[in-house]
């Protein structure tokens, strides 16, 4: 899967915020916290238990095109624009985009949408687990009230 393959994956859901900063220093700290959710922590056990195509974060270049966290590869980095996250398990294809604009003066806008198919009918019961229980938008609320928070 590539950045070609996104619009193909069914619509989920998008969550928006706008932070008091300009995009590129919103996009250092998108970088920053996608470098913290997704290469620290417990995140390893759950991308085992997935079985995530991508388990190893690339490096101290996170947002770099082909680069991967744990559970995704970036398929798209424009600084200050647009992050396209693609990964794949036993239960999903997904992609998560970012996507920066102005708001006005000294503001941005990002939106987080999510896009995934869920195959079959062990997919199903994950999509129920992770979409249906509201599980997944309380995580990409977080993600954007932390980046609120952190690009002042």
């Amino acid at each position: 899967m590539d950045a070609t393959d996104i619009p193909a994956l069914p619509y989920v859901d998008e969550h928006t915020t706008v932070v008091a900063s300009d995009a590129d220093t919103v996009w250092r700290e998108l970088a920053t916290l996608m470098d913290r959710t997704f290469s620290r922590g417990r995140s390893m056990g759950i991308v085992r238990w997935l079985g995530c195509a991508d388990r190893t974060p690339s490096g101290p270049r996170p947002l770099a095109e082909g680069s991967t966290l744990r559970g995704f590869r970036v398929a798209v980095a424009d600084p200050g624009r647009e992050l396209a996250l693609i990964g794949r398990h036993r239960f999903s294809s997904y992609a998560l985009v970012f996507r920066l604009d102005e708001a006005g003066p000294g503001q941005t806008r990002i939106r987080a949408e999510t896009r995934a198919r869920f195959p079959g009918p062990t997919g199903a019961v994950y999509r129920q687990l992770v979409i249906g229980t509201g599980g997944h938008a309380i995580a990409v609320r977080r993600m954007l009230k932390a980046l609120r928070g952190r690009a002042l």
